[in-house]
C-alpha cells in the first residue's frame, strides 16, 4: 500500500484528490510563481484528520505543504510536485464569540472577512484587516504573521492571538486554546507557529482577541512635499489625534498611476507624496489638526472624505489594483527604521533605473509601522529574470539594515536573501527549532530556511 492508499483508508476517498480532480488552484499562490501541482491534495474536515494525515505522511517520509486561501505573495504555499498538499478549507467556522472575555474561537480555514463580520455582529471589532480579507484565511494570516492597515494601532496578527491549536509533523496535537490576556505559565508555545509559515506545525484553530469598535472613522488625504514632512506629519497625527487607525503614504509614481487609471482627481496639482490619515477623533479635532499642519508647512493641501464613497475612492488608489496590469510586475514588502525609508526609496529607485531606465518603480506603504511596498515592472533582456531585480532591491536594503519581509513572509522567493536580515546565530537557532519539531523535515520543505 502507498501513503495515498493509507490516507484514503483513514480519511475516506472524498478527502483525497489527484490529478485533474485537484484543479489548478493548488499550483501557486498569488505570486504566480508556482510551476507544478502537488502529488495529491488532502482535504481534512477537523483537527483529528489533520493529525492523522500528518502522522501517516511522517511515517512514510512524504513531504507536506499546508494551503489556505492561496493569497500569499512569497511562494510559501507553492508545491514542487513531490509534496502532498493539505488544504484547510473545510476547517471553516466560528466556534464561539465570548463577549465577556472579548475573544473569538475560530477554525483555521475561516476567511478573515467572515471573522470580521461575526465580531461586528457581537458588537466587537477584529483588528486584523487586509485587502484580501474575502479570500485569505485565519490559518494563513497567523502562519505568516500578517500585518495590514491597522498595525499602527493594534499590532500585527501575532498581537491578535491569545490561544492556538497546531499539529506537529508526527501528528501530535498541541492545543493551547488560552482565552486570558495574562498567562505566563511557561513558554508561550503559540509563538512557535505564528509566522513560521507551516514549517514547524500546521495551525488548525485559534482564539482571537477582539476589541471595542473603534467608532466612526474619518478618512483624510493630505498632500505632502517631502518624506521628512511625511514623518513629521505622522508624529503630529499621533500626538494631536490620539490612536490613529491608519497612516498610509504613497509616492508620486504610485499614486498618479492608480489615480489616473481609476479616473480620480483629488487635487489640481501633483505632489511628491500623498498620505491617508484615518482617525476616530471628531471633525473639529481633525480640522484643527489639518489647519495647524498647513500653517506649519507639513502639508500643502488636504481633503476630508465627506462620504463612505469618497473614502472608498481614496482607498482604491492605495489598494492599487490598476498597477497589477503592468508587465512582469514584482511586489516587494520590506521594512526599515522609519527615518531611513525615504533615502532607501531614492537609492533603490536610482539603482533600478540605472539598470533598466524605462522601468516602472513606485513606493507606497504603511510607513507608520516601518513598512513600505515596492512595485517594479521591467522589460527583461535575454538571460535576465526576476532575481536580477531581487538582487538590487535587497542588496540596497542590506545597506540600510532593513528587513526583507515586513508582513508577507519568506516562502521560497525571499529565502536566498534571508541572511541579509538575520545573523548566522539566528539562522542556526531557526534550523535547530526545525530539527527539534520536524526531524524528518516533511513540513513545507524548502521554505523559509
Amino acid at each position: 500500500m502507498t501513503v495515498l492508499d493509507d490516507l484514503r483508508k483513514a480519511l475516506g476517498d472524498s478527502a483525497v484528490r489527484e490529478g485533474a480532480a485537484m484543479g489548478a488552484r493548488p499550483g501557486s499562490d498569488m505570486s504566480l510563481t508556482g510551476t507544478a501541482l502537488p502529488r495529491a491534495l488532502i482535504r481534512p474536515r477537523n483537527t483529528e484528520e489533520v493529525a492523522t494525515a500528518l502522522k501517516l505522511c511522517n511515517e512514510a517520509g512524504v513531504p507536506v505543504i499546508a494551503q489556505g486561501g492561496m493569497t500569499g505573495l512569497a511562494g510559501g504555499a507553492n508545491p514542487t510536485g513531490n509534496e502532498i498538499a493539505i488544504s484547510l478549507e473545510l476547517l471553516r467556522g466560528i466556534e464561539e464569540v465570548d463577549t465577556a472575555s472579548a475573544t473569538m474561537m475560530v477554525k483555521a480555514g475561516t476567511p478573515l472577512e467572515e471573522c470580521q463580520r461575526a465580531a461586528a455582529d457581537a458588537g466587537l471589532f477584529l483588528a486584523l484587516d487586509l485587502g484580501s480579507r474575502g479570500s485569505c484565511t485565519i490559518g494563513g494570516n497567523l502562519s505568516t504573521n500578517a500585518g495590514g492597515i491597522r498595525v499602527i494601532r493594534y499590532g500585527m496578527a501575532r498581537e491578535q492571538v491569545l490561544g492556538l491549536e497546531a499539529v506537529l509533523a508526527d501528528g501530535t496535537i498541541i492545543s493551547s486554546m488560552n482565552r486570558m490576556l495574562k498567562n505566563n505559565a511557561g513558554y508561550d508555545l503559540k509563538q512557535l507557529f505564528i509566522g513560521s509559515e507551516g514549517t514547524l506545525g500546521l495551525i488548525t484553530r485559534a482564539v482571537l482577541r477582539l476589541h471595542p469598535p473603534p467608532g466612526d472613522i474619518t478618512t483624510t488625504l493630505c498632500a505632502v512635499e517631502s518624506y521628512e514632512q511625511v514623518v513629521a506629519l505622522l508624529r503630529r497625527a499621533q500626538s494631536a489625534l490620539g490612536g490613529i487607525v491608519a497612516f498610509e503614504a504613497m509616492w508620486l509614481d504610485y499614486f498618479k498611476f492608480n489615480a489616473d487609471a481609476l479616473k480620480l482627481r483629488f487635487f489640481e496639482a501633483d505632489h511628491p507624496f500623498w498620505v491617508i490619515v484615518e482617525s476616530t477623533m471628531g471633525t473639529e479635532a481633525i480640522e484643527a489638526f489639518l489647519a495647524q499642519s498647513l500653517e506649519d508647512g507639513l502639508i500643502t493641501d488636504a481633503l476630508i472624505a465627506r462620504s463612505h464613497a469618497q473614502s472608498r475612492d481614496i482607498w482604491s488608489v492605495r489598494e492599487g489594483h490598476p498597477i497589477e496590469a503592468l508587465p512582469n510586475l514584482l511586489n516587494f514588502d520590506v521594512s526599515l527604521p522609519i527615518g531611513r525609508i525615504g533615502t532607501y526609496a531614492e537609492a533603490c529607485t536610482t539603482a533600478l533605473k540605472q539598470r533598466w531606465p524605462q522601468s516602472h518603480v513606485s513606493f507606497y506603504g504603511h510607513v507608520g509601522d516601518s513598512n513600505v511596498h515596492i512595485c517594479v515592472s521591467v522589460d527583461y533582456a535575454p538571460g535576465e529574470d526576476m532575481h536580477s531585480v531581487d538582487d538590487i532591491v535587497y542588496g540596497v536594503l542590506g545597506q540600510y539594515h532593513g528587513s526583507i519581509s515586513a508582513e508577507h513572509g519568506i516562502g521560497t522567493l525571499k529565502r536566498p536573501y534571508l541572511h541579509l536580515s538575520r545573523s548566522s546565530a539566528e539562522l542556526a537557532l531557526m534550523k535547530g527549532l526545525k530539527q527539534a519539531l520536524d526531524p524528518k523535515g516533511i513540513l513545507n520543505p524548502g521554505k523559509v530556511i
